[in-house]
């Protein structure tokens, strides 16, 4: 059904009830439309004219309602926006959404206005359309006080009788406007104080779950889904280096309730995934130092039935970070999106694990535990977490494999050997070159000195014919070079150097050295490669660590 001079009649000079009638038509024909190319400019136009004087008149909620669905409707579309972007009509729709904001230079503030709760739904939508698809929107938005309205509701969410939708599309305009204007983060955060009352929202959701004894609503995962990507967005910018001592206990309050999120249970697994991703993204945000609030003392809290040998680990709950690892192996899984799904985790899991070291060996206890006769298969073949992130060390992908080498050196403290020794040359090689490490030592991470890395009966054993390269034990093989004379040796190897410098000609391999920073420096000729075993320049002190 499109509009014709008819139906844009009724609207300009129509009664209530013809009105009705004729938008509850269009809005239940188009309910599924995202754009009208059969409708001209001109004309969409003075249907929005229409439509806004309606709502300006005291009027049935059913009227206003239809009036907004309409509108919506019309802002589906990036296009053609009329006349809903000016600011004397995004004004009307804040006070429809019950946000109305008196200039401060009047010495006034922001009020909040009651009316009905499904007309201020849809206005919200109407916003939320408007603000996402319009740049002009997003700047008036910014500093027309809808900020400011959001904010003061915000307060008030404690109140039984406020209709969860009027809460969730508040926080679905905060989100979008903390994601699409800069200027609005630092407002929120520090002027209007939001990153406190944010954090405080998600506790009380929290407590009244807790106090019912059941698990998370759908609609308190999706309230506690917005918020948490609005305080991601809020503390994106933040120096993390440079926070006084107000920000840090905010911080530290802030991953206080985190925890709290990933411990939590949700009625519906799905959601419980989708929770824990934004729980996990807001970590990636957390200083450092912060992160130690992950951990309890055992003797704080209840472990939730479970054995205290199962969650205990330097005296610390670690069920947070068991939660954590889980996360991270069912991420792991090849089915899912590499990029999308592992690099939060990957991220988050390193930062913490640099930043505590409880929470680092506990880690490497679950990673990478002591190697018994599991090192007879090469490093990424089985399932187990060490498995899995030993695949993504060859992984195309970038980012993901930087961050899994990256996770996997931070629990090895760092040490090349070490490294080696679970994973493989071969799987590390592209880290150690990156870090100018090829000739191995240590990188310059902080820790502490006593090794924590005994090798079992079992390895013990094995140890003397594990391949450095391939990581995996390998039985005694025959020597292809015996019984061959002097000639044929060098025969051999004359011949495997004219077939790599034929794949240098052709542009497949590009064979290198090791210079003396420990990074791969290419060679001309494969003949320099022979020269620089016979006078390696990178040889130093630090060679041992691979022995």
């Amino acid at each position: 059904m499109s509009i014709d001079t008819n139906i844009l009649k009724t609207l300009q000079t129509g009664n209530e009830q013809d009105v009705c009638l004729v938008l509850e038509a269009f809005t239940t024909k188009n309910a599924q439309t995202f754009s009208f190319p059969e409708l001209t400019l001109d004309v969409k136009q003075k249907c929005v004219e229409a439509i806004l004087d309606l709502l300006r008149v005291q009027g049935a909620a059913k009227c206003h309602i239809l009036c907004l669905e309409t509108l919506r409707l019309f802002s589906r579309e990036k296009e053609k926006l009329a006349g809903m972007i000016s600011e004397v009509a995004l004004n009307l729709m804040m006070k429809m959404a019950g946000l109305q904001h008196y200039s401060e230079e009047e010495g006034e503030c922001v009020t909040i206005q009651n009316g009905d709760p499904d007309v201020m739904v849809e206005a919200q939508k109407c916003l939320c359309n408007l603000i996402f698809n319009n740049v002009q929107v997003q700047r008036v938005c910014s500093k027309n006080g809808c900020v400011e309205g959001i904010i003061q509701r915000l307060k008030t969410y404690k109140d039984p009788d406020l209709k969860f939708e009027i809460k969730f599309f508040d926080m679905r305009m905060l989100f979008l406007l903390t994601a699409l204007c800069a200027e609005t983060r630092p407002l929120i955060r520090y002027e209007l104080h939001g990153f406190t009352y944010l954090m405080e929202v998600v506790d009380l959701i929290l407590r009244d779950a807790d106090a019912r004894q059941s698990g998370l609503t759908e609609q308190e995962v999706d309230l506690c889904c917005e918020i948490l990507k609005i305080l991601f967005n809020i503390t994106v910018p933040i120096d993390k280096n440079a926070l006084d001592e107000e920000e840090e206990a905010h911080f530290m309050r802030l991953v206080s309730v985190l925890r709290d999120l990933l411990m939590c249970r949700t009625q519906s697994k799905d959601r419980q995934e989708e929770l824990k991703s934004h729980t996990v993204n807001l970590l990636t945000n957390i200083p450092r130092d912060c992160y130690e609030e992950l951990l309890i003392p055992l003797n704080e809290i209840d472990v939730g039935g479970m054995e205290n040998k199962d969650v205990e680990f330097d005296g610390k709950n670690m069920e947070a970070v068991i939660v954590l690892l889980d996360f991270l192996y069912n991420r792991l899984d090849p089915m899912k999106s590499l990029k999308e799904s592992l690099t939060p985790i990957l991220h988050c899991l390193c930062e913490t694990c640099r930043a505590n070291r409880a929470i680092r060996k506990f880690c490497r206890s679950k990673v990478l535990p002591p190697l018994k006769d599991e090192v007879k298969k090469l490093p990424e073949d089985g399932d187990t977490l060490r498995n899995r992130l030993c695949k993504l060390l060859t992984s195309p992908i970038t980012d993901v494999k930087d961050l899994a080498a990256d996770f996997l050196f931070v629990l090895c403290k760092e040490s090349v050997n070490r490294m080696v020794k679970y994973t493989g040359y071969g799987n590390s090689a592209g880290l150690l070159a990156n870090r100018g490490l090829l000739l191995g030592g240590k990188s310059g991470g902080d820790y502490s000195s006593n090794s924590d890395d005994s090798d079992t009966e079992e390895y013990s054993q094995l140890r003397d014919m594990v391949n450095p390269v391939t990581g995996r034990w390998e039985e005694d093989k025959p020597d292809p070079f015996e019984g061959m004379s002097e000639e044929q040796k060098e025969f051999e190897a004359m011949k495997l150097v004219n077939m790599m410098h034929k794949l240098q000609c052709q542009g497949i391999i590009q064979p290198s050295g090791v210079d003396e920073s420990g990074r791969p420096q290419p060679v001309e000729h494969v003949l320099e490669l022979m020269e620089n075993m016979t006078n390696p320049s990178g040889a130093t002190g630090e060679q041992e660590e691979l022995d």
